[in-house]
């Protein structure tokens, strides 16, 4: 079996907000799929897809709890970055559109790295890696 595409649902405990903060960052909305329960966003140059639930429509579907992103991690999404530079940007216009920054711009092995949160708590890193 293959599956045909790739995406990821994330719980949203204001959707307007959500939207607000990814498009801030250049992200598109995915306007096929926005309801009063549900807002969609295309990240990269695949258009990967992050549907954003109301935190009770997502238990609902899944039969079950959606733990706090704020009190671990379950999954971080990688952003890939053309230089060291594009990292150090993504980093402000991040604190401008009111994310949270969890670890600064840093050397990572042969790379260079930062992890934000979103307003809901979801993490991801940008990073730059030599030949990636």
């Amino acid at each position: 079996m293959k599956p045909r595409m790739i995406w990821a649902n994330l719980a949203s405990a204001d959707l307007k907000r959500t939207t607000e903060f990814y498009t801030k960052l250049e992200f598109m909305e995915n306007d096929n799929n926005n309801s009063e329960e549900l807002t969609s966003l295309v990240f990269g140059e695949n258009k990967f897809v992050i549907n954003f639930f109301k935190k009770e429509r997502l238990e609902f579907f899944t039969n079950g709890k959606i733990v706090s992103p704020e009190m671990g991690n379950e999954i971080i999404f990688s952003l890939s970055a053309k230089n060291r530079d594009e990292v150090d940007q993504w980093s402000e216009n991040v604190k401008k559109a009111g994310g949270k920054i969890i670890s600064e711009p840093q050397n990572y092995e042969l790379g260079y790295t930062f992890v934000f949160s979103d307003p809901d708590g979801h993490k991801f890193n940008v990073l730059y890696w030599p030949g990636m």
